[in-house]
């Protein structure tokens, strides 16, 4: 395991001044937010910046923060960041892993974080950095040339949930090509575009001898989440993209734009959502028959046989995080609700859209209102015309043991957190 050797007499010799801290006692927002544009009352700081291309997060309950990189740093793969002096900022960030990933959670002593390939867990002590090497959890999951990433989610039960997106736009016999029909029956459906559980006590496990598919039909979904209220897990989807570039004849730019819709699912042991035989119209509230299986926007098919989402949400803002707020710092709204990291569009014309986070009304297992933005500004300017061109992008999501919410940034890396009437 690779670490910042250089930090680890001062990690030492600050570790044991951590529990001593009333965490949150002296934390002040930014005048202006760091730029973003908030609800009324709440209010945000910077914890870090540059931390590295940043995925999802996990705090702990001193307040240390756990931030996955995408791709491995010279320092290494996972970073990890500490507070000394209860002013909310990063007083030092180390590293460690080999490996980049995007899938981490905290569970008992142990931080458990996923690469494309492989689940992991470290032991953690005292100090920020782990106390041993890496223990595997889950191997052998396939290589993927796109929707490689695996994040995860715990039950109550024992039980670790993985997203095994399928490496495809909609299982085209010719990818991404012109009028070319789908497979069917699509053969990537046997091993990817669903969920997947495993045990996330046992060590040693293999995707071939130990998974066991839980749901099926989902594209890619990068946002999940375990809500201990309802007892079920629940998934944002990324929809399929190029209704009008791949079926010009059937669908405008402008439905090219706005269709398919982001699903926001609740998952139950058996499902089948559909892909990629079928996609979501959020304007008609309908499942439809996907262009290479024979549809044209209005033909139902098959898909009245997938499961219909909670609700749709605007086309290609790519959903990368969900959480159900269960802390009380934030007012009694917000309890229970859900917050959606949209990471942002890249191939809506001209203009492209989401890079927002967007709360989403949620109680007794339903959605109870419209989708509205949380936290907006990321991208530094009104809009962009290329996502590359967004200063930043949120990516994860994490609550505090103060109830704050924390986004982190895939672009450069900059953690915020959010604090009600701070």
């Amino acid at each position: 395991m690779r670490t910042t050797l250089l930090l680890s007499a001062l990690l030492i010799a600050l570790s044991a001044c951590q529990s001593d801290l009333d965490y949150g006692a002296r934390v002040l927002c930014q005048d202006d937010n760091d730029g973003l544009t908030l609800q009324e009352g709440f209010c945000a700081l910077v914890v870090a910046d540059s931390v590295g291309r940043a995925r999802h997060l996990t705090v702990r309950d001193n307040g240390d923060i756990y931030v996955a990189l995408r791709r491995a740093t010279d320092q290494g793969a996972i970073a990890a960041l500490r507070d000394y002096d209860g002013d909310g900022r990063a007083d030092t960030v180390a590293y460690f892993g080999d490996t980049g990933g995007t899938g981490i959670h905290l569970r008992g002593d142990y931080l458990y974080f996923a690469a494309d390939t492989f689940i992991v867990r470290y032991l953690l002590g005292d100090g920020l950095l782990p106390v041993g090497e890496a223990e595997p959890v889950v191997t052998g999951f396939a290589a993927q040339p796109s929707h490689a990433v695996k994040p995860f989610e715990f039950d109550d039960a024992g039980s670790m949930y993985v997203n095994i997106g399928a490496p495809s736009n909609t299982c085209m016999e010719q990818s991404r090509t012109p009028g070319s029909p789908g497979q069917d029956p699509c053969p990537l459906l046997e091993g990817t575009a669903g969920i997947w559980r495993f045990s996330a006590e046992q060590l040693g496990q293999t995707f071939a001898d130990d998974g066991v598919r839980y749901a099926t039909g989902i594209r890619n979904g990068v946002a999940n989440a375990w809500n201990a209220a309802t007892g079920k897990l629940y998934v944002v989807q990324h929809g399929r993209d190029d209704l009008h570039r791949l079926w010009p004849d059937r669908y405008t730019e402008e439905q090219n734009n706005m269709l398919p819709s982001e699903e926001f699912f609740e998952v139950e042991e058996g499902d089948d959502f559909g892909w990629p035989y079928c996609y979501h119209d959020h304007h008609q509230g309908m499942k439809l028959l996907s262009p290479e299986y024979g549809g044209d926007g209005t033909v139902v098919g098959r898909c009245a046989e997938a499961k219909l989402p909670l609700m749709g949400l605007p086309a290609h803002w790519a959903p990368n995080d969900l959480l159900f707020y269960d802390a009380v710092q934030f007012p009694a709204r917000y309890h229970g609700g859900a917050f959606i990291a949209f990471h942002g569009s890249w191939n809506r014309q001209p203009v492209q859209a989401g890079f927002q986070v967007t709360f989403v009304p949620f109680a007794s297992g339903a959605v109870t209102g419209d989708a509205e933005p949380f936290a907006a500004g990321f991208v530094g300017s009104d809009s962009v015309r290329v996502a590359g061109a967004a200063k930043a992008r949120p990516t994860g999501l994490a609550t505090g043991p103060d109830g704050s919410l924390y986004i982190s940034d895939s672009v450069k890396g900059r953690i915020w957190r959010i604090i009600y009437g701070g």
